[in-house]
């Protein structure tokens, strides 16, 4: 799966695990891992109901890359997950600016 731009008017229902059924996001695999200090959060989209972020790691891959290529998306490694989760993920993960 790649994250692309627009998704339909209906926004995608997904049924989390931890808060039932929920509109659907979008994070790579990194920012679903733990680490000691937060990785960073670039969200790809200011759409309530097209959530997508990834971290840091996947922004330097992405520039890197030039852009959505192969292997950005299996370095990405998207996962689907809830808006509440994504709200979770966003404020472990992002990084104030100084």
């Amino acid at each position: 799966m790649r994250l692309t731009g627009a998704r339909s008017a209906e926004p995608l229902i997904v049924e989390c695990h931890l808060h039932g059924r929920q509109v659907s996001a979008v994070v790579c695999q990194h920012l679903l891992q733990e680490f000691p200090a937060p990785l960073g959060l670039v969200e790809n989209s200011n759409d309530p109901n097209d959530l997508q972020a990834w971290c840091h790691l996947c922004e330097h891959k992405y520039q890197q890359q030039g852009g959505l290529t192969d292997a950005f998306d299996a370095f990405n490694d998207i996962a689907i997950v809830c808006t509440v989760c994504y709200a979770r993920i966003k404020v472990r993960h992002l990084i104030a600016a100084n």
